[in-house]
């Protein structure tokens, strides 16, 4: 089993279901309410729990409603919780999301709340559990110095860093510097790049541009096309897994967290993107984020039926 750690958001999300997006204006009756766990950080950091990791995700919220729907997730997971500080002023993460029930596409309103306040030193407090880790996994829904002293920390104690630039932010491109992996979608990709993500060849032109800024392998995820990853040298695409979505809402965090979990591991860059894609297409195929992420034995299986791939 490796060690995943990383600072993360904490969001409760709250996701409504309707037929149709509403236009300007127009009031739309959905079908159902659900409240449940969410946020990048913990998304990624469910995914590679249920994927087999030990985590350890550093972040804070509030001492609301809101947040005991987070903890009460933990609780179920049996995921630790020592490293998230929970501040009695403050307001836990939420996200206002809108599902598109024919095809499971996804609009999303996030407000950051405590998220913004994970500091350097909240990271720091943790670093003795960086020091037996095995992956490095950041986002972008933490405040800027905290995903600085995590990558500080990777490159200290030489673990393998993660970083999935979601959602952007004008952060100076000093970040990227040393980053092992990133991991932007086809839209990030451009955002940071000023490269428009289409073809083969676009993944290649933006990738030299976060080579560029420092990052030693890129990884574009491409939705339903798969992913593409190089290391400046050698490139491989991994196809899509063709399923029929429910919600795409976690789809990239599935990604991330099984991504993760298979570098803690030691995989091969092949196999452990195949598991990352693997851990993505189970995810789309259920309602939720957090609670869409797959457990081991699920991606094994369609790892074994996908790909011939037995671990």
């Amino acid at each position: 089993m490796g060690k995943v750690i990383g600072p993360g958001s904490l969001i409760a999300d709250l996701t409504g279901f309707a037929p149709h997006f509403p236009a300007l204006g127009e009031t739309v009756m959905g079908s159902t309410l659900r409240i449940g766990p969410g946020g990048k950080g913990s998304n990624q950091m469910t995914a590679a729990h249920r994927a087999g990791a030990d985590v350890c995700l550093i972040g804070r919220r509030g001492e609301d409603f809101l947040g005991r729907v987070l903890e009460a997730h933990y609780a179920a997971e049996g995921m630790r919780e020592d490293r998230i500080v929970i501040d009695p002023k403050g307001e836990t993460g939420s996200a206002f999301i809108e599902v598109q029930e024919t095809d499971g596409q996804n609009r999303i309103i996030v407000i950051f709340a405590s998220n913004t306040q994970v500091s350097r030193e909240d990271v720091l407090r943790a670093e003795s559990d960086f020091a037996d880790a095995d992956a490095v996994l950041c986002q972008f829904e933490t405040g800027l110095t905290s995903i600085e002293a995590a990558l500080e920390l990777a490159r200290k104690y030489r673990i393998p860093s993660i970083l999935n630039p979601a959602p952007f932010m004008d952060f100076p491109k000093s970040v990227f510097r040393g980053v092992d992996y990133v991991t932007p979608n086809e839209t990030e990709a451009e955002q940071y790049t000023g490269v428009r993500v289409e073809t083969l060849e676009d993944c290649r032109k933006a990738a030299e541009r976060f080579f560029e800024m420092g990052v030693r392998n890129v990884i574009i995820t491409l939705g339903v096309r798969g992913a593409y990853y190089t290391n400046g040298k050698d490139e491989l695409t991994v196809p899509g897994i063709r399923v029929k979505a429910v919600e795409t809402t976690g789809a990239g965090d599935a990604f991330n967290g099984g991504l993760a979990c298979a570098i803690s591991e030691g995989l091969d860059i092949g196999t452990a993107l195949k598991f990352a894609n693997c851990t993505a297409a189970i995810s789309v195929t259920r309602p939720g984020s957090s609670p869409s992420m797959p457990q081991r034995s699920e991606i094994l299986e369609l790892m074994k039926s996908e790909y011939g791939i037995e671990l």
